[in-house]
C-alpha cells in the first residue's frame, strides 16, 4: 500500500467528507507544507487541503487540530494569537524538515493536487443528480416511484461501469 494514500473505511464516511486520502504521518507533511507556504488557521489548513484535493477530499478538525497541537510541540510549528484564533507559522526547525524530506513532500503536493485537475462539469453533473434524487425521493413518492429512481441509478451505474 502506498503511504500516500488509505483504502476506503468499512463504515462509510461521516456526511460531507470522502474516504481518508493519508494516514496522519503523511497528512503532516502536506499541513506543515501549507504552514510553510504562509502562516495559517486550523479552519484555513482544512479549505486549503479540500481546495488543492478539489473537493474531493477534506481532512475532519478531529485530524487536523491534534496533528497541528503534535507539530507545535515538535518544534516545527508556532502559535501566536490571532483574535481570538491561533495562528501557525513555521519555524526554522519545521523549514529543515520540509527541506530534509523534500521528494517526499513533493510527491504529497503531486498527489493531492491530482484532484484540482478533476473535471468540473462532471462534479456539476453529479451534484445536480443527486439533487433531483433527493426531490423526487421526498413527500412520500410511493414504492413505484423509489423502484423506478433505483431502476435507472443501476442502469446508469452499469453504462459508467462499460466504459473501463
Amino acid at each position: 500500500m502506498s503511504p500516500l494514500m488509505r483504502h476506503a473505511p468499512a463504515q462509510p464516511p461521516a456526511a460531507g467528507r470522502g474516504p481518508k486520502m493519508f494516514d496522519a504521518g503523511t497528512l503532516r507533511y502536506l499541513v506543515l507544507q501549507l504552514i510553510a507556504d504562509q502562516p495559517r488557521h486550523g479552519y484555513d489548513i482544512i479549505k486549503a487541503i479540500a481546495r488543492r484535493a478539489g473537493g474531493g477530499y477534506a481532512p475532519s478538525p478531529g485530524a487536523i487540530y491534534p496533528l497541528m497541537h503534535g507539530l507545535v510541540g515538535q518544534g516545527h510549528v508556532a502559535v501566536s494569537l490571532d483574535g481570538n484564533k491561533k495562528l501557525h507559522s513555521i519555524t526554522p526547525a519545521g523549514l529543515a524538515f520540509l527541506d530534509a524530506n523534500r521528494a517526499y513532500v513533493d510527491a504529497i503536493a503531486a498527489r493531492v493536487g491530482d484532484g484540482v485537475d478533476r473535471d468540473d462539469d462532471l462534479r456539476k453533473l453529479m451534484h445536480e443528480l443527486k439533487a433531483v434524487v433527493i426531490a423526487q425521493s421526498r413527500d412520500e413518492p410511493g414504492q413505484a416511484r423509489l423502484e423506478s429512481i433505483r431502476a435507472i441509478l443501476r442502469q446508469a451505474r452499469h453504462a459508467v461501469e462499460a466504459l473501463a
